[in-house]
């Protein structure tokens, strides 16, 4: 069922007790590990390693850190620079979730689950 496209008239009454059972998981490990999801933070530098940046799980800057190189840069190779910084510790930071997720929900793949999400979102239902 994971991984591709749902059509309602082929969900089948163990699919929904198995997708019920995922679920309880899902919501029994957040509730138990909230606190450690509000610990995550992930981390990444810009291709020049001259911008350091500190992120959240969801992906809210905490710091962004100049090396005292980095104000020889130009503006715009400097804002590339930030840029490049967040979006690595964004994606460090859904890494580390994924490693927590996977560790204690068996086949979760958040990269999957999204993607059904935004499927299922844009399935029209008649």
């Amino acid at each position: 069922m994971y991984g591709s496209h749902i059509d309602p008239a082929d969900i089948r009454e163990a699919d929904l007790a198995e997708a019920d059972a995922r679920a309880e998981r899902v919501t029994t490990w957040i509730q138990e590990t909230e606190g450690a999801l509000d610990e995550v933070v992930g981390e990444g530098r810009g291709d020049s390693g001259q911008v350091t940046a500190t992120v959240t799980a969801e992906g809210r800057v905490l710091e962004v850190v100049f090396d005292s190189r980095a104000m020889r840069l130009g503006s715009h190779v400097l804002a590339e620079e930030v840029r490049s910084a967040v979006a690595r510790a964004r994606l460090d930071a859904t890494r580390r979730i994924e490693e927590l997720m996977r560790g204690e929900v068996d086949g979760f793949d958040l990269a999957r689950a999204a993607a059904q999400f935004e499927n299922l979102l844009d399935t029209p239902w008649r």
